[in-house]
């Protein structure tokens, strides 16, 4: 294949994303489309010099401004149109639409910064595997005031994980210049980490692919992370029409523009191209309003209920809690093919803040991770390494310190399986213990349960001393969502059923995640008192005296 074929038909695909992205402005005038829409016009060749020169085995992990990353690595341009118009055709059955995208190892979410520490986790399983992926994430200059991207960039370096960064820099983060909120030099941010970084532009295409391939090849190669600046023009509003920028400097963009340049320079070879693209996008667009949407009791998951009335006896073990949780990692760190642990200080001979984590790294190595002070970036890479297949199980030293990942449960953990129409599911366990009691004062000893149960799509457990957390954690390590485990530090070191009450029984059901009940042995009880975690245990220890 000759440079001028490979190079007229670089042209033509990035003519294509533009023509796509024009439509979707025009659909949107018309209201046919829901929602909003960020456009790529101007930055195309960026999509096509990294996501368009990726193995099938790579993915991809995006952003706000994702259709041209996504036509680019999976040449979807049906599913694409399809999603937008909110058809069930859709790449995610129009659910999904503009930001949220899912198809052949390509994700995208809107939230700045947070889908870089999702991606390194799943680099990161990637690399477990020793499949030879790499993986690319799309961030513009506007993250690079986000924590979440330098908590990553840490981790990715200190563990050399298979991760391509490209900054796609266009000068504005939404309507603020640059020059504005950006200190400092941007490719130095990265080089201060040790990644090795590149640098490029749209307005060289040519030029951008082969740089681009050198930095993909280099991230396989070496097993190692990059970081790839491309400066480039953003020629459309941030979203539809709401452009303050001067007139005068978005039309110095466009004559720099390469497409611009070629429309004039090649008007023949252009208008032939235009013309076959623009008819073929049409007429998917024709086709596809006339399509259903994705009928409601498709999307429907009903909850099952799995309440039983079946007792059986509630019997002590003789075991503290901690050491029964310490068995039961140390058992399925083993034998479990999916099980990883992260957090902070859980590496042996310390095994962990409570010693729950005590020896898994003597065990399995090689399936442990001690990571820095980085709860956001703990989280995101364990949610990247749930939705490639994994179950990892994050720890947060203290549970005080959740609030620091809510960004990675609520708008990354609970979203992927409805967002992406049930294409993906993120298993994540994060297990985190609370409660005062300890003396830890008042930054290490809240309960914040309450932040956490109305979360969607995220269960939040709380463990008790009344039986063996093995069969809770037998359970959770079967679900395929987010699960959240609240463990009472007070209760770690109390023994399972350790002060029963005189004249009571005590009874379990068959539940998946049990309940036990308190009864009294001879009389009727007049009135029920509901308690969960630490809190049943001192409520247990008030029955006698209270019933007297």
């Amino acid at each position: 294949m000759t440079a001028h074929t490979i190079h007229h038909r670089l042209i033509k695909q990035a003519l294509t994303i533009r023509t796509v992205e024009e439509k979707f402005l025009s659909l949107f005038s018309e209201g046919k489309l829901n929602g909003t829409v960020h456009t790529c016009v101007g930055q195309e060749f960026s999509a096509l010099a990294f996501a368009g020169q990726l193995k099938k085995k790579d993915f991809v992990f995006s952003n706000h401004r994702c259709h041209g990353h996504y036509i680019a690595f999976t040449g979807d341009v049906k599913g694409l149109l399809a999603e937008l118009l909110g058809k069930a055709s859709g790449t995610c059955g129009g659910i999904g639409s503009s930001q949220h995208l899912c198809n052949n190892n390509f994700f995208s979410n809107g939230i700045q910064g947070g889908i870089v520490p999702v991606s390194a986790g799943y680099a990161l399983g990637n690399k477990i595997r020793k499949n030879g992926a790499i993986g690319l994430v799309y961030i513009g200059d506007g993250t690079l005031g986000e924590g979440a991207l330098y908590e990553a960039m840490n981790i990715i370096s200190k563990w050399e994980i298979p991760l391509l960064i490209v900054c796609e820099n266009n000068f504005y983060a939404q309507s603020t210049p640059q020059n504005i909120n950006l200190a400092g030099d941007i490719r130095a941010r990265a080089e201060a980490f040790g990644i090795k970084t590149f640098k490029g532009h749209t307005s060289a295409p040519e030029q951008l692919m082969d740089d681009a391939r050198t930095a993909i090849d280099y991230v396989r190669s070496e097993t190692k992370p990059a970081f790839f600046l491309v400066e480039t023009f953003r020629l459309n509003p941030h979203s539809k029409g709401d452009d303050d920028r001067p007139a005068e400097e978005i039309q110095s963009y466009r004559e720099k523009d390469y497409l611009s340049i070629f429309s004039k320079e090649q008007a023949e070879y252009y208008g032939n191209y235009m013309d076959s693209i623009s008819k073929e996008v049409n007429e998917m667009v024709d086709h596809i309003l006339q399509e259903s949407e994705l009928p409601i009791e498709a999307y429907y998951e009903p909850t099952e209920q799995t309440n039983s009335n079946s007792w059986l006896p509630a019997k002590p073990v003789n075991k503290r809690q901690v050491e029964l949780l310490n068995h039961f990692f140390k058992e399925n760190i083993v034998t479990n093919e999916r099980l990883l642990f992260l957090g902070e200080d859980i590496l042996s001979p310390y095994g962990g803040a409570f010693k729950v984590t005590k020896e898994l790294s003597f065990l399995a190595p090689e399936k442990v991770f001690s990571t820095p002070i980085s709860e956001s970036a703990i989280t995101g890479i364990s949610n990247g390494l749930a939705l490639n297949g994994f179950k990892p199980v994050a720890e947060i030293m203290f549970g005080d310190f959740i609030t620091l990942a809510f960004d990675q449960i609520v708008n990354h953990a609970s979203k992927f399986h409805h967002m992406f129409n049930k294409k993906a599911t993120c298993p994540v366990v994060i297990r985190t213990p609370m409660g005062g009691r300890r003396g830890y004062g008042p930054t290490h000893s809240q309960t914040l349960d309450k932040f956490l149960i109305g979360i969607d799509n995220v269960k939040t457990v709380a463990l008790n001393t009344f039986f063996d957390p093995a069969i809770v954690y037998t359970t959770i390590l079967k679900e395929e969502h987010p699960v959240i485990v609240i463990e009472n530090k007070t209760d770690y070191g109390k023994k399972i059923l350790h002060q029963p009450a005189a004249n009571y029984v005590y009874e379990m059901n068959e539940d998946a995640y049990p309940v036990v009940q308190a009864r009294p042995a001879v009389s009727v009880p007049d009135i029920t008192i509901v308690a969960y975690g630490g809190m049943a245990d001192l409520v247990n220890g008030l029955l006698t005296n209270i019933f007297l």
